[in-house]
């Protein structure tokens, strides 16, 4: 989750998907997202940033079959056209 402060007025501002949320003050920071924006973004503190998360759905031994079948090679055919 992301979260800004206005160094202006102070004010905490975190992310939401779809909505606007801003802050009152003359710089007007404002985020939707992950876009931050404001009139001067040198009054825009990052407090925590953006954390992937990694969701794994395969087990270690799914895992390691897909990495063994990628290691395999492309087996050509030939084939007499008459």
């Amino acid at each position: 989750m992301l979260v800004i402060r206005c160094k202006n007025c102070g004010m905490t501002l975190e992310e939401h998907p779809t909505k606007l949320k801003s802050c009152g003050c003359e710089n007007y920071t404002s985020i939707r997202g992950t876009n931050i924006s404001g009139k001067n973004l040198s009054l825009v503190e990052i407090i925590t940033g953006i954390q992937k998360e990694t969701k794994t759905y395969l087990s270690n031994s799914d895992l390691a079959y897909q990495e063994e079948r990628k290691k395999r090679k492309v087996k050509k055919l030939d084939f007499e056209v008459k």
